[in-house]
Formats: structure tokens, C-alpha cells, sequence
């Protein structure tokens, strides 16, 4: 009997364990369940933009900066220029040069834009044709006469003028050829303009395989660029992108990230008359200006030193470099004594505008220019004045400011109708000819820099840093730069 109530027992207790493992299995296959069907997070809410509610949302008609800053979340180009200045095919699979003036651009004909629509050469050409008329994009596409088809997926782009660089132009926005039903134009980007509950937002383009924590972008009605600065810091608005056109630096309390720009900060020099017709004058003028102190002091770090004519980044610049970063004094004495002008005649003024950042630029400047032999006075004037001074060369020396474009073109300085020509005397110069002819292939760059060097029609600085400036809400590895300021926002969110 006794052996029975055993056997019974164990019986029990075997029952028990497999029970037991049953219990223990379940949740585990709950959990893997669980697991397939979760789905990703997003946010609706969160992330705000400012726009101009009063300015157009085409990229080819707004004149607001943040405008056009929204429309690289919008609109794809044929190519990009990344953070190095390099060319990376974006809406084009590729380029050849068929001929000096002619570029053939391949493109990728299966992209379509967020409603659906195929993106072929006609929306291609309508987009550059809008692009060369307009404030955005009109001055850097002034030497590329006129595009056309060839084929089914390959577009022409023709030259004015040989310029072995100019492929670096077409970033310019590819738009449909028709606005959606609500009257927002269309692009093939990450996004795309919608209404929502009686307002404009950005809506993750359903299209495209883009798959974002932010999947709606409210936009905020603010022009002014204080009350930008100002709702960036306190959280109303969660990014923006700052030119530093003014001290936006100092008053940004946000995170931040630094950006290169194209923005070459100079000094323009009086060719025609005075001293500083004379080349010696004004190679000594370069010579005694200390880049490094206007790149720290001037601009507060916000600065890339210019080694060159041509942004330090950029890839013609590699082996360019004919500026040091400090004052070279004794060389700058040097070259006053062989142009031969009397210690009683060094007298130089210096024109700015009522701009803080080039304010500070010309009082370094005049210090710099004092320790090596000259008498500097300072003359500030209104924007307009100073315009008009400029124009007529009613100067010696002027601080200036020019965006070049991203093929690194001089011919804002050296063209008959270059926006910051003024004081150069083309007659008395032979490096704008040398210039003209190395982007046509028929002289080399050393032998441009050469003349440059010796002839110092104006005098590089440094180029300009913008600044993207974000909430401290939110998180992820901020990678935007001039052109693709959202470059990585599929990784960005909102902490819980």
C-alpha cells in the first residue's frame, strides 16, 4: 500500500513540473508577440518651425531665409554639396562634361514626388528656368545659358562660359511642374506641405521610404529675426538656421552647432587712385592684416580663416595657400619701402557699413595697419551711404561681405558686371585674365594665384560660419550643414 501512496505522489509532483514549464513558457511567447506588433514612435507635435506667413513657399519666389530653409525638407536638387564642398548625386546618377560649355546630367527616372507623379526633364527645365529668375538662385546660374532634354532621363545644361566647376551649381530645388489641390508646390523630399486643422504644416512624405520619429512639422508664423533668435531660446520653436549677419551669437541661449558658409569677408582696395594703386601698398595691406585675430576676435570663433581666394574647405583650395593666419609685419614694412611712397603719404581710410561684426574688422584692422607704418582713420556709414560709396570707389579701403557660389567663381570681383568689382582697376591687373583662362583649361592655377599674389586686386579674410541653433529638448546627433540643414532628421526626437 505504502509503495502505492509513493508512486501516486510522484505522479503528482510530475504533473505539477509540467504545469510548471507550461507556465514558465507562456510568457516568453507573449513577449515575442508583444515585440512584432509594436510600432515605431512618432511625434506630431513637437517639433516647430518658423516661416514667413506673408512670404511664398516656392523656392523660386520666397526672399525669407526661413522659407527657403524649409524647402530643403521639401525639394530634392540634381546634385548636393556636402560638408567637404564635394558633389554627391542626389536626384542625377551622373555628369560629363561633353564639351567645355556643355554638361550632361543623367538622372534617376523612377524618383516621383509626393503625390505620386513621375518627375521627368520637363519638371527638370521648368525648375531650372524658375531658378535663374529667382533671388535665391538667379546669381549663381547667371553663366549657364539654357538647359534641354536628351533622352528620356538626361538633361543638357549649357555654358556661357567654360567653367570646369559650374556641375557644383545645380543644387538648385526640382519642383513638379504643378502646385497640389491646395496650391503648395510639389517636390520629391523628405516632406510635404499640407493643411492641417486650418494651418500649414509638414507632413512626412508617405511616398518616399523615409520612415521619421517627426512625422508632422508645425510651422509658426514669425518674420522677425529677433523674435526667430528669441523663440528658439525659450522653446517656442524648436530649430532655426542664423547667418550671424548680425550678433545673433550672444543672445542665443540653445544649443548649437556651427556651420560653413560660402561668405568670404574682405577687404576692397581702391585701385584707381591714392597709394593704393600702387601693388606694393596693397600687398603690404595683407600682409600686415592678422586673419586669425578677425576670425576670434571679430567674429568670436565663428570664422574659417581664408588661406586662399577660396574657401579652406573646398577641394581647389587643397593645395592653395598663399595668406598666413597672423600678421606678417616685417614683410608688410618691407613691401611700403619698395613702393617707394613717402612715410608722410601713408595715409589710408577705412569704410564699413553699420555692421557690428565688420566694425570690428576695420578697428583691428586699423590697429594692425598702424603697426607697420600707416595713419588709419575709420568711417562708418549707413547701409545705403556705404553703398553708394562703394559703387562710385569713393575709398581706399572697404570691409565688404560676398556670398560666392558654390563652384568657388571669382567673377563677382573680376566680371564687368561682378556685384563687388568696385576698385578694381581690370587694366592694370592680368590675374583676372589668368583666372578666365585656368577655368577654360588653357593655364594653370599656380600660375593665377601667382599674379594674384603680386597684384592683391582685394584681400581675403575669412569666411563666415552660420549656426543651427535647436531646443535642448531634443535629442539626437545633429548633422546639418549650409544646404542640407536636416540632413540626418529621421534620427531626431523628443525625449520622454
Amino acid at each position: 500500500m505504502a509503495k502505492k501512496y509513493i508512486a501516486f505522489f510522484m505522479a503528482c509532483v510530475l504533473i505539477a513540473l509540467s504545469f510548471t514549464g507550461c507556465t514558465q513558457a507562456t510568457p516568453k511567447d507573449k513577449i515575442v508577440t508583444e515585440e512584432a506588433v509594436t510600432e515605431k514612435l512618432t511625434d506630431n507635435t513637437s517639433f516647430k518651425l518658423s516661416y514667413t506667413q506673408s512670404d511664398s513657399l516656392d523656392p523660386f519666389k520666397s526672399k525669407a531665409q526661413n522659407n527657403q530653409v524649409l524647402a530643403s525638407l521639401v525639394f530634392e536638387s540634381l546634385f548636393d554639396i556636402d560638408n567637404s564642398y564635394e558633389l554627391v548625386n542626389n536626384i542625377a546618377t551622373g555628369y560629363e562634361y561633353t564639351d567645355k560649355k556643355e554638361i550632361t546630367v543623367n538622372y534617376d527616372s523612377s524618383i516621383t514626388f509626393s503625390d505620386g507623379s513621375a518627375l521627368d526633364s520637363e519638371d527638370i527645365i521648368f525648375s531650372f528656368n524658375a531658378a535663374k529668375k529667382s533671388p535665391a538662385y538667379g546669381n549663381s546660374l547667371q553663366y549657364i545659358s539654357y538647359a534641354e532634354a536628351k533622352g528620356n532621363d538626361s538633361i543638357v545644361f549649357y555654358l556661357s562660359t567654360e567653367n570646369p566647376y559650374a556641375v557644383n551649381l545645380l543644387t538648385f530645388p526640382i519642383t513638379s511642374i504643378k502646385d497640389d489641390e491646395d496650391g503648395f508646390p510639389i517636390g520629391s523630399g523628405r516632406y510635404r506641405y499640407a493643411y492641417e486643422g486650418g494651418k500649414t504644416v509638414l507632413k512626412a512624405n508617405e511616398s518616399k521610404e523615409f520612415s521619421p520619429y517627426i512625422t508632422t512639422i508645425n510651422l509658426v508664423n514669425i518674420a522677425a529675426a529677433d523674435s526667430i533668435d528669441n523663440a528658439v531660446n525659450i522653446g517656442n520653436i524648436s530649430y532655426a538656421f542664423r547667418d550671424l549677419s548680425s550678433s545673433v551669437a550672444k543672445r542665443m541661449s540653445s544649443a548649437k552647432k556651427l556651420v560653413s558658409m560660402n561668405n568670404l569677408v574682405y577687404i576692397g582696395i581702391n585701385s584707381f587712385s591714392g597709394i593704393t594703386a600702387d601693388a606694393q601698398i596693397r600687398k603690404a595691406v595683407s600682409l600686415a592684416a592678422d586673419r586669425s585675430t578677425f576670425a576670434d576676435s571679430a567674429y568670436s570663433g565663428y570664422a574659417d580663416i581664408a588661406s586662399s581666394m577660396f574657401h579652406p574647405k573646398s577641394k581647389i583650395a587643397e593645395n592653395v595657400k598663399i595668406f598666413s593666419n597672423e600678421a606678417d609685419t616685417a614683410t608688410a614694412k618691407q613691401a611700403i619701402l619698395q613702393s617707394g611712397v613717402d612715410a608722410k603719404d601713408l595715409k589710408l581710410k577705412i569704410l564699413v557699413n553699420k555692421n557690428n561684426n565688420r566694425i570690428a574688422v576695420a578697428t583691428l584692422l586699423k590697429s594692425q595697419l598702424e603697426a607697420v607704418g600707416f595713419k588709419v582713420q575709420i568711417e562708418i556709414e549707413e547701409t545705403k551711404e556705404y553703398t553708394r560709396r562703394v559703387k562710385n570707389s569713393e575709398f581706399d579701403l572697404y570691409i565688404g561681405e560676398v556670398k560666392l557660389s558654390d563652384d568657388m567663381c571669382l567673377y563677382p570681383f573680376f566680371s564687368k558686371k561682378g556685384g563687388v568689382r568696385y576698385g578694381i582697376d581690370n587694366k592694370g591687373i592680368t590675374c583676372d585674365e589668368l583666372y578666365v583662362e585656368y577655368l577654360a583649361g588653357d593655364a594653370e592655377l599656380g600660375k593665377f594665384i601667382l599674379a594674384f599674389n603680386e597684384e592683391m586686386p582685394f584681400v581675403p579674410l575669412i569666411y563666415k560660419k552660420g549656426m543651427i541653433c535647436y531646443t535642448k529638448a531634443m535629442s539626437g546627433d545633429m548633422q546639418g550643414y549650409y544646404g542640407n540643414f536636416f540632413s540626418n532628421i529621421e534620427s531626431w526626437h523628443f525625449d520622454a
